[in-house]
């Protein structure tokens, strides 16, 4: 570890934890704030399904070009002035997104927010790395699960006013207001460094990293399918009706969002590599569930099930992070947050090509299989 990180670690404590529960919080809530602003963004541009998909690939193209710049900013001058720099991205980003009618403008500030909560997302891995070492016990898991609650805060606030009549200027002037104060709150206690520097900027992951930034990558790739995919198995395979079809990905959320805030108090009872084994193992029984019972219900237990195995792997492999010395925090998380996201971005189109050419309960079979090799991919990581 620097100079540094040795010289502060001893006086990490509960504020610092909180302001990281808050920066994760922040994450989440701006991610799905605009989520909930899709529908108003397109109508305003003219824009069909085919445009919208390109216009939304700006903030995956966003988030991955500036994951490892946010590393690499952190190593060098800190988290907190990353964190704050970022979230304020996020912040300008929204009312642009509220009001622009252009679709090249759209998918610039698109781009701008994409790269803000990919930034947030980044960094504040790092710093939770650090906090949870610092604390000597597991958090990883409650910090991830401030980032669905925020998922689920941002949703719900953004239904809530459009619902009462508000606008989605409005929407995103409150979501503005209100992510400032969270970011003043918390900004105090954001780390003033960001793990050892002592390695290059940037760095291709490799042996141990790389092994983990392809777990990530399965895991987030399962997500990436159900939050895009569910409904359209629900409606299609399952003949449910269209106005439940959100039920899917309400069921994988909850039990996700369950799953991660009491995933701390687990991972201090059981090792590290049984999370990953049962959790894999849960959520690959999950699609078995849902793919081949024919039933609706069936299907939404089935959801529910890949939510709460998946729950804590991620968390956990960050943790995972933190434990292996082969390359420093500020490369090392930003290179596993990337592969992550790529599987959020990859996952949806591999599930769409494997669903034409077969059918999408198969596509469906394929990420289970993925999913038992992360299950017995874990005896392999420091428990």
């Amino acid at each position: 570890m620097s100079t540094a990180a040795s010289l502060t670690s001893d006086s990490i404590g509960r504020a610092e934890q909180f302001s990281t529960r808050v920066a994760f919080f922040i994450a989440g809530f701006g991610g799905a704030v605009w989520a909930g602003l899709v529908p108003f963004a397109k109508t305003r541009a003219g824009l069909e399904a085919g445009g919208l998909g390109l216009l939304l690939l700006s903030f995956g193209i966003g988030s991955i070009i500036a994951m490892p710049l946010a590393g690499a900013l952190a190593g060098k001058y800190g988290c907190r002035r990353v964190l704050i720099a970022t979230s304020l991205m996020v912040c300008v980003a929204l009312p642009a997104l509220a009001t622009l009618s252009s679709p090249m403008l759209l998918a610039a500030a698109l781009f701008v927010l994409g790269a803000g909560v990919g930034s947030v997302d980044c960094v504040i891995n790092i710093q939770a790395v650090i906090v949870e070492r610092a604390a000597g016990r597991a958090l990883m898991s409650g910090f991830h699960g401030l980032f669905s609650v925020g998922g689920i805060a941002g949703a719900g606030g953004c239904s809530v006013i459009l619902s009462l009549g508000g606008s989605p200027v409005i929407v995103s002037l409150v979501a503005f207001v209100f992510t400032a104060a969270m970011l003043a709150w918390a900004a105090p206690h954001f780390l003033t460094y960001g793990g050892d520097t002592s390695g290059p900027a940037f760095a291709l992951p490799h042996g141990v990293v790389l092994f983990i930034g392809i777990l990530c990558f399965i895991v987030f790739l399962t997500e990436g399918s159900i939050l895009d995919w569910s409904a359209v198995f629900l409606t299609s395979t399952r003949a449910a009706d269209p106005a439940h079809a959100g039920l899917g990905y309400a069921a994988f959320a909850t039990t996700m969002t369950i799953g991660r805030l009491s995933g701390d108090a687990i991972v201090r009872r059981v090792s590290r590599t049984t999370i990953i084994l049962v959790g894999g193992l849960l959520a690959a029984s999950g699609l078995l569930v849902a793919t081949l019972v024919p039933s609706v219900l069936a299907a939404l237990v089935g959801f529910a099930l890949v939510g709460a195995g998946c729950s804590n792997i991620v968390p956990v492999l960050y943790s995972a992070i933190g434990k292996q010395t082969l390359m420093p925090e500020s490369v090392a998380v930003p290179a596993i947050t990337t592969l992550g996201y790529a599987g959020i971005l990859m996952g949806p189109a591999a599930i769409g090509f494997v669903a034409h050419v077969a059918s999408l309960p198969t596509a469906f079979l394929i990420v289970s299989v993925s999913l038992i090799g992360v299950a017995v991919s874990g005896r392999f990581l420091k428990a």
